[in-house]
């Protein structure tokens, strides 16, 4: 088997590669890495293909032979790459997938910006038979059109299509540093864009913990999963027949309760509450349907997701990304 991968290089990538490598499961399997901008290094079983995916001929050498398609690359807020990199570079692949003579599965990575994450309001938990609503932006817009790439190929050409459908994506200390009121916030909204400077500098200076607020005044709900679980489902979808042609929402069991995190942290760490009010709506991302035909557990509850980013130590020579979201 030999299975190609874009978006290796990221937090989703390296934790995957890692998690292959030592499988005995994937023990006979070689894997092609396209790279670009960032590269791993090779060995006798990572090959690496030097190119972008929106180049015809790095994805024509590319899917020469391969078995399997695991497509992770994206850009975020980037309107110059949104065309060729999520549009015409996941064309390419899909044609190249519909032209193969091995290709056995292909696998995407999508997210819960196709549904709106917290900026659509749903009456009901989010299924994958639910509308794909994107929010403002060109990044939430290629995800939707990747699904229905994907999809739409399913229909065309009978692909054996598969898409993981993920929130946001949680490791090492990200959590910790999601609830940050300082400078060091990883992730979105800034606080200080809902609360003020001053609010926020103050909360900060207290070690106070945000509890976001829905549009309705109550504590807001929001969808997470951890890497490892994000992972797990992905090998558990390869190869696996019950993943043909289907979507699948991978998540937490329940989404993450503000006002839980809050109660957690003043009770196990002392920790303040600074309440913020946003104009989001909270939403639950069903996984039954994984649970259900691919036998996946998420392991990470919001109570483990604290403990793990509160105990990890980050190296110095490891930086913290910080990243804000559209």
């Amino acid at each position: 088997m030999r299975l190609l991968i874009t978006g290796a290089t990221g937090k989703v990538g390296r934790n995957f590669l890692d998690r292959v490598l030592s499988d005995e499961t994937f023990a006979g399997w070689s894997l092609r890495v396209i790279c670009h901008n960032r590269s791993i290094e090779p060995s006798d079983r990572i090959e690496i293909v030097q190119g972008s995916f929106a180049d015809p001929d790095t994805v024509r050498r590319s899917m020469q032979g391969v078995t399997h398609v695991l497509h992770m690359a994206a850009v975020k807020e980037s309107p110059d790459l949104a065309i060729d990199v999520a549009i015409k570079g996941m064309f390419l692949l899909l044609e190249g997938a519909r032209a193969s003579s091995t290709l056995e599965q292909f696998i995407l990575i999508s997210g819960d910006c196709a549904v709106g994450h917290i900026f659509h309001e749903y009456d009901a938990p989010i299924t994958e038979t639910s509308p794909r609503r994107a929010y403002e932006g060109c990044y939430a817009l290629t995800k939707v059109l990747e699904e229905v790439m994907v999809e739409q190929y399913q229909v065309q050409y009978d692909l054996n299509g598969c898409v993981l459908r993920a929130p946001w994506i949680m490791e090492k200390d990200d959590f910790r540093f999601a609830l940050s009121l300082g400078d060091d916030q990883f992730g979105g909204p800034p606080w200080a864009d809902l609360i003020g400077e001053t609010r926020a500098a103050d909360g900060f200076r207290k070690g106070a913990v945000p509890l976001m607020l829905s549009a309705s005044g109550a504590p807001l709900k929001r969808n997470f999963v951890h890497v490892d679980d994000l992972v797990s489902a992905i090998t558990a979808a390869i190869g696996n027949p019950s993943a043909r042609q289907s979507l699948f929402n991978i998540a937490m069991n329940e989404p993450v309760d503000y006002g839980a995190v809050a109660a957690y942290l003043a009770k196990t760490r002392n920790m303040e509450a600074l309440s913020v009010p946003t104009p989001f709506h909270s939403n639950w991302l069903d996984n039954s349907k994984a649970r259900h035909l691919l036998g996946w557990r998420p392991k990470v509850d919001f109570e483990d997701l604290i403990e793990r980013a509160w105990a990890y130590q980050r190296a110095p020579d490891e930086p913290r990304k910080i990243w804000y979201p559209g």
